[in-house]
C-alpha cells in the first residue's frame, strides 16, 4: 500500500504550519480551539489534532518548511483514514511532497502484521499521482528485499523476486546459473558463489524498444556474507542480509524506469550468490580468471563484492551503451567517509556528474561525488596476477574499491555508488532497516536525460 489516493470526498483537512508561522496560525483559530494548540510549536512532526466543524482538523509542523521529506513522519503518526493538505508550502515540491508522505507509510509486514494502517494523503494538486505511486512502489520492493533475511532471500529467492518484477512489465529474462557460468566464461561470480547451498547465478532482464538508447544498471547481489574464509566478526556479520541491497536498488530503479516508460532499451544485470564457508570457498591467495581476461589473486576472501560485479560489468560493456550505472554495498571506507545518509559516486564524466548532483538537490536523495585518484590506481596491481582483490594500504578503501571495477569497464560512461541500503535510526519518511538510497535522484537525472529529450 503506498498511502496515497487521488479523491476522497471526506477526508480531514490537513494544515501544514512552519515554526514561523505558529503564532499567526494559532491566532486565527477559533477561540474554542486555541487552548488544544497552546503547546504546538511547528517542531517537525508534531501535530495536534483539532475538533471537527472548523476549517481543519489538524496541524502539522514542518519546521524551517523547507524539507519535504517532513510530511514522511505524518502517515504513521496522524489518525488512519484520509487527509487533504489545504496548502501547500512553496518550497515543497507536490510530487516529491506526496512521495515523502508515501515512503512514511512504508512498515515491512512479512513476518509480523503491521500495528496500524497508515494515514492516506490525497495527492495534492500539481503533483503527478501515478509517478508519486510508482516511485513509492519501487521504495517498498527495494525495501522488503533489503529486510528479507537470507534464508528467504538467498540467491534463489533473489531470482524468483527478480523474475517477478520482469513480469509486471512484460520483460525478458535470462539467468546463468551454477556450473554454466563457468562455461560461459563468469568464472569470479562462480568462484564467490560456488560453497553455498544454493548455486550462483547471473541474472538478466531485458525491456524496451531496440531503437532507444541502451541503460545498463548492474546491482550487487551478496544474499549473504559471510566474509567467507576471512571471516567476519559477528557484529560486522548480523545485517549481512542486507549486501544484497545493490541488486535491490538496482531492481528498484528498474521498476521506476519501466513504470516511468522511459524511452530506453534497459539491461538489468545483478549477480545473485552467497559467501559462503564451504569444502568449495575460494581462497586467500588463490588467482581467479575474469570474463574481462584480467586475473584476480585474492587478499582478502570478504573483498567478495567487486569480484562478482567485475564479470557482471563485464559482461554489460559488451554491448555499447549511452549509460553503465552500478550499485553496491562495497565498502565501510564509504560508511566511514560519509555515514549512513549520504552516498558516495564515483564517475570520470563531469557532465553525468553535474546532473546527479542537481538531480540529488531536486528529490532529496543526497549523494557526494568521490574522486577516481589515478593515483592510487597501482594500489590495485597484483605481483603475480594482473589485479589483487584488496589493496595493500587500509586507506582510501572506497576509492581503490571502485578503480578496481573501472578495470572493466574500458570507455564506457559508467556511475559507480557505494550505497548503504540500510537506516540504522528512522527519520522521516525513511523508516530504519532496509531502504533505497541514490536510486530516485538516479530516475530523475534518467528523465531529464531521456524522456524529455524525447
Amino acid at each position: 500500500m503506498t498511502a496515497l489516493i487521488s479523491s476522497a470526498s471526506d477526508a480531514r483537512k490537513l494544515r501544514l504550519v512552519s515554526e514561523a508561522e505558529v503564532d499567526a496560525v494559532i491566532k486565527d483559530l477559533p477561540a474554542d480551539q486555541r487552548s488544544l494548540a497552546a503547546n504546538f510549536k511547528g517542531k517537525p512532526g508534531q501535530f495536534v489534532l483539532l475538533p471537527d466543524g472548523g476549517e481543519v482538523q489538524a496541524l502539522f509542523g514542518i519546521g524551517g518548511g523547507k524539507d519535504a521529506f517532513v510530511l514522511g513522519a505524518a502517515a504513521l503518526t496522524l489518525p488512519e483514514g484520509d487527509w487533504q493538505l489545504i496548502h501547500l508550502p512553496d518550497a515543497f515540491e507536490p510530487t516529491l511532497a506526496a512521495t515523502a508522505w508515501a515512503l512514511g507509510g512504508y512498515t515491512f509486514t512479512t513476518y509480523k502484521p503491521a500495528p496500524r494502517e497508515a494515514a492516506r494523503l490525497v495527492v495534492p494538486d500539481g503533483a503527478d499521482f501515478d509517478e508519486a505511486k510508482a516511485i513509492a512502489e519501487a521504495v517498498h520492493l527495494t525495501r522488503d528485499l533489503v529486510n528479507t533475511p537470507a534464508d528467504r532471500m538467498g540467491p534463489e529467492g533473489l531470482e524468483a523476486a527478480f523474475r517477478a518484477l520482469a513480469d509486471g512489465f512484460g520483460a525478458t529474462v535470462r539467468v546463468t546459473r551454477g556450473d554454466d557460468l563457468l562455461a560461459q566464461n563468469y568464472p569470479m561470480i562462480h568462484a564467490v558463489g560456488r560453497a553455498a547451498g544454493e548455486a550462483p547465478r547471473l541474472l538478466e532482464l531485458e525491456w524496451g524498444d531496440e531503437s532507444h538508447p541502451r541503460l545498463a544498471i548492474v546491482g550487487k547481489g551478496v544474499c549473504f556474507d559471510t566474509g567467507g574464509l576471512d571471516l567476519k566478526a559477528a557484529q560486522y556479520m548480523r545485517l549481512m542480509k542486507k549486501d544484497m541491497g545493490g541488486g535491490a536498488n538496482a531492481m528498484g530503479l528498474a521498476h521506476m524506469v519501466m513504470a516511468g516508460k522511459l524511452p530506453v532499451r534497459l539491461h538489468l544485470l545483478v549477480p545473485a550468490v552467497e559467501n559462503a564457508v564451504g569444502a568449495g570457498a575460494f581462497r586467500p591467495g588463490d588467482i581467479i580468471d575474469s570474463r574481462k581476461g584480467l586475473t584476480v589473486e585474492i587478499d582478502n576472501t570478504d573483498a567478495e563484492g567487486r569480484l562478482v560485479l567485475g564479470d557482471a560489468l563485464a559482461r554489460a560493456v559488451e554491448e555499447p551503451s549511452d549509460l553503465l550505472l552500478d550499485f553496491a554495498t562495497l565498502t565501510g571506507a564509504a560508511r566511514v567517509a560519509l555515514g549512513p545518509e549520504v552516498a558516495p559516486f564515483y564517475t570520470d564524466d563531469d557532465e553525468v556528474a553535474a546532473a546527479l548532483a542537481k538531480s540529488a538537490g531536486e528529490v532529496a536523495d543526497p549523494l557526494w561525488r568521490m574522486p577516481l585518484w589515478d593515483g592510487y590506481e597501482a594500489e590495485m596491481d597484483g605481483e603475480i596476477s594482473d589485479l589483487v582483490n584488496s589493496a595493500a594500504t587500509p586507506m582510501a578503501g572506497s576509492i581503490t574499491a571502485a578503480l578496481f571495477l573501472r578495470r572493466f569497464v574500458g570507455e564506457a560512461r559508467w556511475v559507480h555508488f557505494d550505497i548503504f541500503a540500510w537506516n540504522p535510526k528512522p527519520r522521516p519518511g525513511r523508516p530504519k532497516g532496509g531502504d533505497m538510497h541514490a536510486a530516485r535522484a538516479v530516475y530523475q537525472m534518467l528523465k531529464d536525460r531521456f524522456q524529455n529529450k524525447a
